[in-house]
């Protein structure tokens, strides 16, 4: 399989979800789909992240969820300037606002399948929808909004705050 966007984009990232470099974190691997539209990953939850037993705690999901939105968002920038992923300038989003939909009890242990997809243009705010699903069983979905930025500078403004 080819490298993960991740790996490609933000080698040294600490996310706790998402960050290469986390050696504690998920390490969550987003890689295009087939389509050309969607952005998928597969993770599988270890049981340390149980909600209810036998069930994935909501957090864990809404990581999840935020994660592989942020990074469908970055790779459809990519896309959208005609530019390979990990090209400079590096291509950064946060996210302005999460919507997670539990629609089902998740079961921990077996393998989650993410996919998103970007929602109308992209643009500074960008849309993102996701979908978790358990098997074939579709359990959480996310709408999302993610805004383009320049994380250097965010650094800086906290820093000062």
């Amino acid at each position: 399989m080819e490298k993960a966007l991740q790996d490609i984009c933000k080698p040294d990232g600490i996310c706790y979800g998402c960050g290469p470099s986390n050696l504690d974190g998920i390490q969550i691997k987003s890689h295009w789909a087939e389509d050309g539209v969607h952005v998928i990953a597969t993770v599988t939850p270890d049981p340390k992240y149980t909600g209810w037993p036998g069930l994935v705690y909501g957090g864990f999901l809404a990581m999840l969820t935020d994660c592989h939105s942020n990074w469908t968002c970055i790779a459809h920038h990519y896309r959208a300037e005609g530019r390979e992923p990990g090209s400079l300038p590096a291509i950064e989003c946060v996210t302005g606002q999460l919507g997670v939909r539990y629609l089902k009890p998740t079961p921990i242990g077996v393998p989650l399948h993410l996919s998103a997809r970007v929602e109308g243009d992209v643009g500074r705010k960008t849309r993102v929808i996701c979908e978790i699903r358990a098997g074939h069983e579709l359990t959480v979905t996310g709408d999302s909004l993610f805004f383009r930025v320049d994380t250097g500078a965010l650094s800086e403004q906290a820093k000062q705050a």
